[in-house]
């Protein structure tokens, strides 16, 4: 996977509450985390690899690390509520519902990750870890409103198939420029 934080999350961070508290679930080496930190906003964020959590804990003020297995274990964030919650390359489904629960009232949420297809151009291609054409709409309807979404091929940071989607629960917003 890249270093460089996605396009995807660095056009829509600005949609989330500035100052705001993120939560960047899965977060892996932290590279949504840095670039959330660095933007003004206090981080949550959240993985099981101890080691990758290690690496930035002191890379940037405003971070807080949490170790947690969301497969394995409670969801950790139950009764809090985040301004901005970002989620790539990772999909957990029994989570999502929590997921929408832990946004603020005027929260948003990035997410972004592989879907059916993607199995074409190497991992992950489990169809268990791999969203279903406009699975995030339908799983939004209804509870979110939509910002943006794509889905389909995209050839950068390397080829694959991925479904994108920003979504609030502000009743208006203002799309960044």
């Amino acid at each position: 996977m890249s270093e460089n934080p996605s396009l995807w999350v660095k056009r829509f961070t600005p949609v989330i509450k500035m100052g705001g508290t993120v939560l960047d679930l899965a977060c892996g080496r932290g590279r949504h985390s840095l670039l959330l930190a660095e933007s003004g906003f206090r981080v949550e964020a959240l993985d099981r690899d101890a080691a990758a959590l290690a690496a930035i804990a002191d890379r940037a003020p405003g971070i807080v690390t949490r170790l947690a297995d969301l497969e394995g274990d409670a969801w950790p964030y139950r009764g809090r509520a985040f301004d901005g919650i970002v989620v790539t390359n990772y999909l957990h489904r029994p989570l999502l519902p929590e997921i929408f629960d832990a946004l603020a009232e005027d929260g948003v949420l990035i997410y972004e990750t592989f879907m059916l297809g993607n199995e074409r151009f190497g991992k992950p291609s489990n169809p268990a870890f791999l969203l279903r054409p406009g699975e995030l709409l339908d799983l939004v309807r209804d509870r979110l409103r939509v910002v943006a979404f794509e889905q389909g091929e995209v050839q950068a940071p390397r080829q694959a198939v991925m479904q994108r989607l920003c979504a609030t629960k502000r009743s208006e917003f203002l799309l960044p420029a």
